[in-house]
Formats: C-alpha cells, structure tokens, sequence
C-alpha cells in the first residue's frame, strides 16, 4: 500500500529568549497565526490539534492545556497534549496517514524564563530519580558523556587538544549561524578562546558556552494530507519518514555511554520509511543540547563513523565555510544556530528545527538560504527527550 505521506504546507514561530512580558497565548497565537498565514487556511479549516509543552502546569499554573488552547483558538476540535514538538508531530503525522484527518495544527510553546529559580528543579524530572536525590545537574550526564568518549576512543595528548577544540567549535559555529536568524535568542559571535576559558574557570570539560540557554518562545505547523496539500500550495514539504525509539531512563546504567542507542534506531526506522539515502541528506537540525550532543549526534545519524566526527568537525572549522565536510560531501548543520544559539523552549524547540528545515527546502531562508547544485532535496532532524531517553528523527523532502 501507498504510504500517505503528510505534508507542511505552512510553518510560523516567534523569536525565541526571555519574554517576561508575554503571556503564553500571546507567543502561540503569534506562531499559529503565522503558519495559518502562510498556509493560506483559517482556524475552522482544522481536523484536529496535537500541542506541546513541557512545563505550563509549574511556570504558568495552567493545566488541562486542551482546554486552555480551545479557549484561544475557540475551536472543538479534537486537541493532545504531548511534551516534546516532536511527540505531537509524529502524532499527527501518524493520524493523517491513517486518513483519519485532513488538516492538522501541530504547534509548541514554552515560558521557562518565568520561574527562573526552580526551572533548574523541574529539568531534572527529565532524569531518573536517583541522580535527582544524589544531587545531579542538569549538565553532569553531559560531562559523564565527555569524560566516558575520551576515555573509549583512547583520545589524549595532541588528539585530546584538538578534540576539545573541536568541541568548542561547535557552539561557535552555530553562534555564527544565528547571525543571519532573525528569531534568534542570541545574535552574536563568540569565540573559541571565550568557549575554552569558561571551561578551565568552571573546571568542567564543558562550560557555560557549551550549554543551551533557558527560553521563552512557540512555534506552529500546519500539517495536509497529500491530497489536501495539493489545494493549498504547489510547493509543500513532505515528511517522508518519522521513526521515535526509547533507551532507559537511567544514563548510567546504559551499555553505552558514548552514544544514544534511540537515536541510531529512530534514524534507521526513519531512513527505511522514507526510502532515502543517508548520503542524500544535505541539511540537518540537531539537538545540541551541549556541545557534545552536536557531536555524538553526527555519530549516532549515521553521518560519521564512531570516535571520528570531532575530527571531521575540527578539520571542517579550521577554514568554516558553513557546513561540515563529511566523506567529501557538505553537510550543513544547525543553520539556525542550533539550541544554543536560537534557543531552547523546550516545547517548541523541535518546531523551530523543523521551521528552519521547511524554510531551506523551500528557498525561503533569507540572508541564510543554502545554494547547493540541483537544489537542497532532502533534510533531516533529531530532537530529544532528556537525555536520550527519547528521540524522534524525521526525513523531510521537496518530492
């Protein structure tokens, strides 16, 4: 049987960073009414809606959000709450091609800046319960992860200074990259020496550059059916493949700690759906939760082989021509700025990599826009849920 490929065929978000003076509604309506704009539909249009958020209930004092988004859109539609952009999207995604709906809003919004001195609480019911109560950070698995990686690939002298170099690189690439993203939280250039300090002042092996920031900020889709797409627009973005995949909660007691075993098996689920190949791929998003993300991402997609892509990358920034070179292909990754540039509001943060995605694939990216040879066919995003106990990988193209 033919499988009912959804289709974006609109997509709006709101500039990402502290919005004290906004109200929840306000971003959201922002996003939605710029993916209803862009769609060229009205809010009666929609079969159903699939929302996310993370933590409304704790900054915002708002539960049941169902009821609170049919207040803003003074709809009845059938309406899910998830935590992840990327949860509800592969809900909606699996509802229109069961045929089930015809037009889909799929939007995300968090306000994490509102309750600044417990946030850093609230992060840590993503981890398991036992770091929680040893007194865990946000960032340690992350460090457990740089510590673990050095110690089994062998990585030390001249090779241990160029992959920390390589680590740095990261978060200055990307920061070069929001730049030119006018939605951006934070629009300026750091540098690799500003990156190195911090870590040696914290005597950490990642430092306060290395991490995504705390956010405010939504983002909207309207997802088609193929047969539906076709009335609204001569240009909609496929999503061709989705695949979720799981790992425990509990980081430490994982097999691997130098990788995550849900992002290889959500990439190979995604890839056999979407019948393309990893080669083709020349634009991805990723979830560079930390520094180390970014890289291991590379690793766990299947773009570099283990232990090696903070070669390519160091090799790659030395002279950065915006992308990395990856088997002597370009790969163009975090265009936007990645989370660490762009920002992070943890339930839209997966709607903006999927934006910048449909903006790139539309040649509508602006100052931004990627100019390969044919024209970029085929992109790619990863987002997580804690640490890695969840990821979601899609395969988006222009056919």
């Amino acid at each position: 049987m033919q499988l009912r490929h959804p289709a974006i065929i609109g997509a709006g978000r709101t500039q990402f960073g502290e919005h004290y003076e906004r109200e929840p509604e306000a971003l959201i309506e922002e996003a939605g009414l710029k993916a209803f704009d862009a769609a060229g539909i009205e809010r009666r249009d929609l079969d159903a809606c699939f929302l996310a958020d993370y933590f409304l209930p704790f900054t915002n004092k708002i539960g049941l959000e169902e009821g609170f988004f049919s207040e803003l859109l003074e709809l009845h539609v059938p309406m899910e709450i998830t935590r992840s952009f990327s949860s509800a999207l592969l809900s909606a995604t699996n509802a229109i091609q069961s045929g089930r709906y015809q037009l889909v809003l799929v939007g995300g919004m968090e306000k994490m800046t509102d309750r600044w001195d417990k946030i850093r609480d609230d992060l840590m019911l993503l981890e398991d319960p036992l770091s929680y109560y040893a007194g865990c950070t946000p960032e340690a698995n992350h460090e457990l992860m740089v510590r673990a990686y050095i110690k089994k690939y062998g990585i030390k002298d001249e090779d241990l200074t160029k992959f920390n170099t390589a680590l740095a690189q990261i978060p200055v690439k990307n920061h070069k990259h929001a730049i030119k993203n006018e939605y951006a939280q934070y629009r300026r250039e750091i540098t690799v020496e500003q990156v190195l300090k911090e870590r040696a002042q914290a005597r950490k092996p990642l430092g306060l550059y290395d991490y995504a920031p705390i956010s405010d900020g939504a983002a909207a889709l309207i997802l088609a059916s193929p047969e539906a797409a076709k009335t609204y627009t001569d240009m909609p973005i496929y999503i061709l493949g989705s695949a979720s995949a799981t790992d425990y909660v509990t980081f430490p007691a994982r097999e691997n700690r130098t990788s995550f075993i849900a992002t290889s098996l959500a990439m190979q689920n995604a890839l056999k759906m979407a019948n393309v190949q990893l080669s083709n791929i020349q634009i991805v998003e990723l979830y560079d939760q930390s520094s180390m993300l970014e890289l291991v991402a590379l690793e766990d997609l299947g773009f570099c082989k283990p232990g090696t892509a903070w070669i390519n990358i160091y090799d790659s920034c030395l002279d950065y021509k915006g992308c990395y070179m990856v088997n002597g292909k370009e790969l163009f990754v975090n265009l936007n700025g990645g989370l660490k540039a762009d920002g992070n509001p943890l339930g839209a943060t997966g709607g903006a990599q999927v934006f910048e995605i449909v903006k790139q694939l539309s040649g509508d990216a602006g100052e931004r826009q990627v100019s390969v040879e044919g024209g970029l066919q085929y992109g790619c995003s990863l987002e997580l849920e804690g640490f890695g106990t969840k990821s979601y990988v899609y395969i988006f193209g222009r056919d």
